[in-house]
């Protein structure tokens, strides 16, 4: 879905600019406690969606010879990446925890061109310009300030270079809306509490959903911070968004 309105348009980008609901702090130890069956939530919750919809965010980068994939996680994305042709990824995380598990997932399944480290996405360790290509997977709405990543992602792009997002959006349909947030907000805690031994993490993943600004919202973000050609696709109802924008050519 195209979205052709620029910062100067008439709807308020004020309430997309918030971050998480929790620290910084709070959200790198909750991530650290659920990282040994983190994976598998991912494919219970998205009946498995979620590997698609990384290829399909892979697949918007291509062949960029040098990537930067933000709260990587354990690494899934970054994988991907590779996997769709990019010579070189870099995947980024302030979860030391959550890097570990990368690098041991890399050393298991002998995965090349892939590179770990520890850096906060409202600080990147890396100079203004260095890729050619950033993309962020089902982490923005947990960095303590939208306009603030998203400003630092801009940052090390590239003139020309590409910035991909996929992340969870709010769901407010009026028919199927009611059977979602049950299945959010009650079953994915419950299972998820159940497997992690960690309800409290899984209850805050729906209020999080709930919290992030619309996808609309969003595109108007990405456009006031700076990026062009700003478009979104919504995926799995409505649930699932990808943006995608350049930083333009100076």
């Amino acid at each position: 879905m195209s979205d052709p309105r620029t910062s100067g348009g008439t709807r308020p980008v004020e309430r997309a600019k918030r971050g998480a609901l929790q620290s910084g702090r709070e959200v790198r130890a909750m991530f650290g406690r659920i990282v040994p069956r983190y994976d598998l939530m991912n494919r219970i919750m998205t009946g498995r969606r979620d590997l698609a919809w990384r290829k399909m965010v892979a697949r918007q980068v291509g062949k960029a010879p040098l990537v930067l994939d933000v709260a990587t996680g354990t690494g899934d994305l970054a994988f991907a990446l590779r996997e769709a042709g990019a010579k070189r990824v870099i995947g980024a995380d302030f979860s030391d925890r959550m890097i570990a598990t990368a690098v041991k997932k890399a050393a298991h399944e002998q995965r090349t061109g892939t590179a770990f480290l520890v850096g906060d996405a409202l600080c990147l360790p890396f100079a203004d310009g260095t890729f050619d290509a950033c993309t962020v997977g089902f982490g923005l709405r947990n960095m303590v300030s939208f306009e603030a990543a998203l400003r630092e992602m801009r940052r090390i792009l590239r003139p020309g270079g590409r910035f991909v997002c996929l992340e969870m959006t709010p769901f407010r349909r009026p028919i199927l809306g009611p059977l979602f947030r049950v299945y959010f907000e009650q079953g994915v805690p419950l299972v998820g509490g159940l497997l992690s031994g960690d309800l409290k993490a899984y209850r805050y993943l729906p209020r999080s959903v709930t919290a992030f600004p619309a996808a609309h919202d969003l595109a108007d973000l990405m456009h006031e911070v700076g990026f062009t050609d700003v478009e979104y696709q919504l995926l799995a109802f409505g649930t699932v968004a990808i943006h995608t924008g350049l930083r333009p050519a100076e």
